[in-house]
């Protein structure tokens, strides 16, 4: 992995997109105190004066808390353009497994996955090989695949740790092809959205026109990806509706001007800032309002495209490609408009806690943006960057509560509960599966069970689901039980992990576990 230079993090905060908004909010507050000690200079013995001061504070206090986010997540970004490659045997170093700091979030963005029309429809009987590598490789660190959307070649996957399952909500993919006609697909754009905690973010990977005078293409087809995608959410059905977005990918942006000799010479001297005025997205964000409103790091890594396979030097062949900041990660906080002080008068516009989840700020803040030479089996290097998503929960409590009844083993029938905790676009053809401790995706059951399917729950109703024996494994191990929602696409109830016993069967028949990398299987 490249050492990554000394300096500051990147930080952004969807309550202060600007220097001009901080001091608008600033001003405000300054606002309600001062309406604070006018109250309290009038207040007289009544009930109404007491009730004025106890309002004006509680919105003064909100102004001041919505600056003091009180969770923090860690989330890890791959994009990488694997041209048609293989995947390589360990990507241990790629997520960054060994690095003590915990990671919450996974989110993997690939581009030019083999897409034969054979290969392709193999893969949707299967999970394709990347798929499958990353699955397997996060399974056993407690990660869990909560969707993923393919479309020829671009793949977007998501992981999150178990425990944030059940606060992952309104899962929704979609996508858009721009390559050949917008037929095939090979260029375009996929997108993941979800609410995580009650914060609406999306993912989008884009895979966008190749080669060097094309940035105006570029632009114009990532503009048309803007317009095109839509979410059947209400609150946001487009891209940049949501809180925060991410925008990745081989975006193909190219250094203009320079001569190869001159590239070459910066790269190999370390003086990457000599290119950076020449980088084509940089230019483009000079004349692009909207891409403006997208943040990026400093480019203190080499660029990634375009290398010989499996080694460190760049492109050797006949035609001599330009090295270039193809691969990119960029993130953009959803502008906020802030009361201006000409609206102290309006009641309805002194203070943000009026306009839905403005008091639950989400702060963004980059600690690293590199590459990793390490891995060769395509001609980009891959890009990694990893985030802070600080926050306010808007909640912490799962829609649904579901536990085992006893002790669980294969000679007898065992007995689950489940309680809607909360009102939910519920559906009798929701399901609770059981599942392994270290389960790959929602779909890694090794048995479900319907919900009850005569009526639709009560709040904080008690239902008891039986299991019939045969369906339990005979082995013992560690497993948990989970709720599917199919009109949220999610798990939205976990259990504790529990233990199932070994059953009289399996020690009758000698039946041991089968050891796999360590972890029973």
């Amino acid at each position: 992995m490249d050492p990554l230079p000394d300096c500051p993090r990147v930080r952004s905060d969807s309550t202060s997109s600007s220097a001009s908004q901080s001091s608008r909010s600033k001003t405000l507050l300054r606002q309600r105190l001062s309406q604070l000690m006018t109250c309290i200079e009038d207040m007289s013995s009544d009930d109404e004066a007491g009730e004025e001061v106890s309002r004006t504070l509680d919105e003064a206090f909100q102004l001041c808390g919505r600056f003091i986010p009180t969770d923090a997540f860690r989330l890890h970004m791959v994009t990488w353009n694997v041209a048609t490659a293989e995947p390589p045997e360990d990507v241990t170093s790629l997520l960054q497994l060994d690095v003590q700091t915990p990671t919450d979030l996974y989110v993997i963005g690939l581009q030019e996955v083999s897409a034969t029309p054979v290969k392709f429809v193999s893969d949707l009987i299967v999970e394709d090989s990347w798929s499958h590598l990353f699955m397997a490789t996060l399974a056993p660190q407690g990660f869990v695949k909560v969707t993923s959307v393919r479309m020829q070649g671009l793949l977007l996957l998501i992981f999150a740790k178990q425990m944030h399952l059940p606060y992952i909500r309104n899962i929704q993919t979609t996508y858009t092809r721009t390559g050949i006609f917008g037929y095939w697909g090979n260029k375009g754009g996929v997108s993941v959205r979800f609410s995580f905690y009650g914060h609406m973010v999306c993912f989008l990977n884009c895979h966008l026109a190749a080669h060097m005078n094309n940035a105006l293409q570029r632009v114009d087809e990532f503009e048309y990806i803007l317009e095109t995608q839509d979410f059947d959410i209400f609150d946001t059905p487009h891209v940049l509706d949501h809180k925060v977005v991410f925008w990745f990918g081989d975006l193909n942006f190219r250094i203009a001007d320079h001569g190869l000799h001159f590239l070459r010479s910066s790269i190999n001297s370390g003086r990457l800032n000599l290119l950076w005025s020449k980088d084509q997205l940089i230019m483009m964000k000079k004349n692009e309002l909207f891409l403006q409103e997208f943040e990026e790091g400093p480019l203190n890594f080499k660029p990634t495209y375009k290398f010989d396979r499996k080694s460190d030097t760049y492109d050797t062949s006949g035609k001599k490609r330009k090295p270039a900041w193809t691969d990119r990660i960029l993130w953009r906080i959803k502008p906020k408009t802030l009361p201006s002080e000409d609206d102290e008068d309006d009641e309805k516009a002194s203070t943000s806690a009026d306009n839905g989840m403005d008091e639950y700020p989400i702060l963004v803040t980059q600690n690293e943006y590199t590459s990793d030479m390490s891995y060769g089996v395509s001609d980009h290097k891959p890009v990694v960057a990893n985030f802070t998503l600080e926050l306010r929960k808007c909640f912490d409590t799962p829609l649904v509560h579901v536990s085992p009844v006893g002790v669980w083993s294969a000679d007898q029938n065992a007995l689950l509960t489940y309680t809607v905790q909360e009102d939910f676009m519920s559906s009798t053809w929701d399901w609770i599966g059981l599942y392994k401790v270290g389960f790959k995706s929602a779909t890694d059951y090794e048995t479900f069970v319907w919900v009850r399917e005569n009526e639709l729950p009560e709040i904080n109703e008690v239902i008891q689901i039986s299991v019939d024996k045969d369906e339990i494994p005979l082995l013992g191990g560690e497993y948990v039980l989970g709720y599917y929602s199919t009109n949220m696409q999610s798990l939205i109830g976990l259990s504790a992990n529990f233990q199932i016993q070994e059953s009289k069967r399996a020690v009758t028949e000698g039946l041991i576990p089968e050891d796999i990398n360590g972890i029973n299987k």
